[in-house]
């Protein structure tokens, strides 16, 4: 009711806190690639891997977009050299 009313929840809706590895598996995901993480540190429990690789996704449709249609120019002739 407390978390209602500050304007963290819906109202009429309760939710169960989060774990501690997820809410530490998205700060690590939000700040470092899931490639420097694995060269850092030598050993990660698959556990805490697979989190950390699922908040490494976009969430947001817009950013699903965008990752989705970025394109390198490898596929353009013109990039290339080639003909068009």
């Amino acid at each position: 009711a407390a978390a209602a009313a500050l304007g963290l929840l819906p109202l009429g809706k309760t939710q169960s806190p989060e774990s501690l590895l997820d809410i530490a598996a998205r700060e690590v995901a939000e700040k470092w690639p899931f490639q420097r993480v694995e060269e850092r540190f030598e050993r990660i429990p698959e556990p805490v891997q697979r989190r950390i690789v699922y908040w490494s996704f976009p969430r947001s449709e817009r950013e699903i977009y965008m990752y989705s249609s970025f394109n390198t120019g490898a596929e353009d002739p013109a990039a290339t050299g080639g003909a068009a």
